[in-house]
């Protein structure tokens, strides 16, 4: 079924809107489940519910065997690596810390776009892509200051290398299927991914309550299965280049929630730095609203 732009943005946004929660909801759940013991629980409910939306539907999803090898790739990289890092990440910094790093998302997927696909770096976008970095800095600095663990910075830093390389892996498949199947392929990859890593970690199972939970469901069911839905719905229409910049949602979302539900605090550099960041990847990626060519 064809989707309307109009219809894209919104899912786009939706997901976004979505996964801003969802940094809360993983600082909760790590409390009692280890980083891919969650990933695990998490993909373990979207994928029993990507089969009941499939079965719902009469059709078993399709793979064809020349696009197995990528499709699989997509899940390992976009799931498991991409969670492997996020939830170390956010198990080390505050959910509002992790989620600012996520607005790099743009500038590194502008930087790939740039390197293969030969888009042009234009002074404005270059300069955007380095004051975006520069805001990082700040929010690590402080960090630093604070007696953090800046681990948990270079975390988030590399599962946002992970989501670029997942949204450049996922564009070719989106014409040959629907997006149900791409989401329920790749989270039934990512899910098996994170079983060797599981296995060697250990719940603690007198902190695991109604709380947790809850928060694991909200995970499965919205964060992975609904958002990373829509995700693709916009992407399909939109590209890589668009969608990313309305991750810059995710950060909004954190922190506001983060602020009100979990007592979270950033201090005025670390709001600063976020500010730089955003004011970076809007010079970075502003003039750019066109669909990107998967090449």
């Amino acid at each position: 079924m064809a989707v309307s732009r109009r219809i894209a943005v919104l899912s786009s946004l939706t997901a976004s809107f979505i996964w801003g929660f969802t940094f809360l909801s993983i600082k909760v759940a790590l409390g009692a489940l280890p980083p891919m013991s969650l990933g695990l629980a998490r993909f373990a409910v979207a994928g029993v519910l990507l089969a009941t939306l499939l079965a719902a539907r009469g059709r078993l999803p399709r793979l064809a065997r020349r696009d197995a090898a990528r499709m699989a790739a997509s899940g390992l990289v976009g799931v498991t690596a991409y969670f492997f890092f996020e939830n170390n990440g956010i198990l080390r910094i505050s959910a509002s810390e992790a989620s600012l790093v996520t607005a790099t998302i743009p500038v590194f997927t502008l930087l790939a776009e740039s390197a293969l696909l030969r888009d042009r770096l234009t002074p404005r976008k270059g300069f955007g892509a380095a004051l975006s970095v520069a805001g990082i800095g700040m929010i690590v600095a402080e960090s630093f200051r604070l007696s953090r663990e800046p681990a948990g910075y270079l975390f988030m830093l590399l599962a946002a290398f992970a989501w670029v390389g997942y949204g450049f892996l996922t564009q070719p498949l989106l014409g040959r299927y629907d997006r149900l199947e791409i989401t329920f392929w790749q989270s039934a990859f990512g899910m098996a991914g994170f079983v060797p890593f599981a296995l060697f970690e250990t719940v603690a199972w007198d902190a695991f309550g109604w709380g947790v939970g809850l928060n694991v469901l909200f995970l499965g069911v919205f964060g992975s299965a609904l958002a990373t839905l829509f995700y693709v719905t916009g992407l399909n229409v939109l590209g890589p280049g668009i969608v990313n910049v309305h991750i810059n949602l995710i950060p909004v979302v954190s922190v506001a929630a983060s602020f009100v539900l979990l007592g979270e605090r950033l201090s005025c550099l670390q709001l600063a730095g976020g500010a730089v960041v955003v004011c970076g990847v809007y010079l970075a990626t502003g003039i750019s609203t066109r669909r990107t060519s998967s090449g």
